[in-house]
């Protein structure tokens, strides 16, 4: 699959953050900006909000005539518009992912993600996905589409464009003492995290049981950093829904939390050197 939607979900959040400033600007309410183009109450709501899919060309010039864009800031409102107009593979998989999710973390320039109990999604192998996945009740069509999507969402950390993210992880002890599927493939998961944790762009640290109770954050958590000035997005996991957090004090909150954890935990090198050991054991 091709990533020709590389920014557009960054793309969307930017200009519904733009065009509330345009229209802040001018005075007007929302509700007056559809009275006179003649559009629903809500409409503009909702844009502003985020909560749309694809912007209409067409929406996007009549607010930039309202709201008297010209020069730079026209162009600029109008490239983001034609961005956030792409069409993202995750589409696809709309029995799976219900939000941006997948969109903010094709965009991220840096991923933190903090894992206490199962290893995340990036670092997992397709038998560790199955695996996890037999545990809840959706049926096995559902599954193997979510592998599918979740092999899929990897292919972010290989890109070779110089736009794959740095990805750090803290993942606790915990999360490999589970026996689940075969011992070749318990094996084969820990020999993966090797592998991955000497990738120039992936730091893996290790919360081990002999220094102390997990420290720093307790929920499953995933916090995406864009370029260009773009605000951090946190998104918690939990058994029903990927909830997402933009409050600043509270994604900041998260930032300091995620530091914490990183400080508990085993260095990067410290953890593939635990790591090998852990293989060796297996053989």
């Amino acid at each position: 699959m091709s990533d020709d939607a590389y920014g557009a979900t960054v793309a969307k959040r930017r200009l519904a953050r733009r065009l509330a400033e345009l229209r802040g600007r001018t005075g007007y309410t929302a509700n007056h900006v559809c009275d006179i183009l003649n559009w629903g109450r809500g409409k503009v709501g909702r844009f502003e909000a985020n909560q749309w899919k694809r912007p209409e060309m067409s929406d996007i010039r009549d607010l930039i005539r309202l709201y008297e864009v010209e020069g730079e800031a026209k162009d600029e409102i109008e490239d983001l518009a034609v961005r956030a107009r792409s069409r993202p593979w995750w589409r696809e998989y709309g029995e799976i992912f219900d939000g941006d999710f997948p969109g903010y973390e094709n965009d991220a320039t840096d991923i933190r993600v903090f894992m206490p109990l199962v290893l995340p999604g990036l670092l997992q192998t397709p038998a560790y996905m199955e695996a996890m996945l037999r545990t809840g009740p959706r049926p096995p069509a559902w599954r193997r589409k979510a592998v599918e999507a979740r092999l899929r969402r990897q292919e972010i950390l290989d890109r070779p464009d110089g736009t794959a993210p740095t990805l750090s992880v803290v993942i606790t002890e915990a999360s490999l003492m589970y026996r689940w599927g075969q011992h070749a493939d318990r094996r084969e998961q820990i020999e993966h995290l090797v592998e991955m944790s000497r990738r120039g762009n992936v730091e893996l640290r290790i919360q081990r049981f002999d220094d102390g109770p997990p420290t720093g954050i307790f929920s499953m958590v995933d916090i995406f950093g864009f370029p260009a000035g773009e605000p951090h997005i946190v998104f918690v996991e939990t058994d029903y829904v990927v909830e997402e957090v933009s409050k600043p004090e509270s994604v900041q909150g998260y930032l300091q939390s995620f530091d914490r954890a990183c400080d508990a935990a085993l260095e990067p090198r410290d953890t593939t050197v635990y790591l090998e050991h852990l293989v060796r054991r297996m053989e």
